[in-house]
């Protein structure tokens, strides 16, 4: 429930960011991973799901301990669809609660996790 309700209030505030953005009159967000303006980061994590750029994978690792709630919402979200892996890793936890997760998706990485999704999404395609 404390989950639902997290992911409610984060794209809410995210959506309204956004949407006040736009509505003073300035271009949308341009996708970039990363990026430091909170739109532009999520729409290009959007863009790389959409693209299934696994490229960006080690920053999306980095953007877990970001202090942005949005940011590791989405960052974790794109982890999700690019990997089909969490690893435990929950983005409304506090920093001490996420970092073990943390810990776990660098030691993936580390140990050539992102090279055994592209295997997988070769012999799979």
């Amino acid at each position: 429930m404390k989950r639902v309700l997290g992911v409610i209030l984060c794209r809410s505030l995210v959506a309204g960011a956004m949407a006040s953005a736009i509505s003073c009159g300035s271009p949308a967000p341009k996708p970039n991973v990363f990026s430091e303006d909170t739109g532009e980061a999520i729409t290009g994590m959007k863009r790389a799901v959409r693209e299934q750029d696994r490229s960006v994978v080690p920053e999306l690792i980095k953007d877990l301990e970001s202090d942005d709630p949005a940011i590791r919402f989405y960052a974790i979200e794109a982890l999700q669809k690019l990997t089909n892996q969490d690893l435990g890793y929950e983005y409304f936890q506090d920093e001490d609660a996420r970092k073990p997760a943390v810990e776990r998706w660098k030691k993936w990485l580390e140990a050539g996790g992102e090279k055994t999704v592209n295997a997988e999404k070769k012999v799979a395609g």
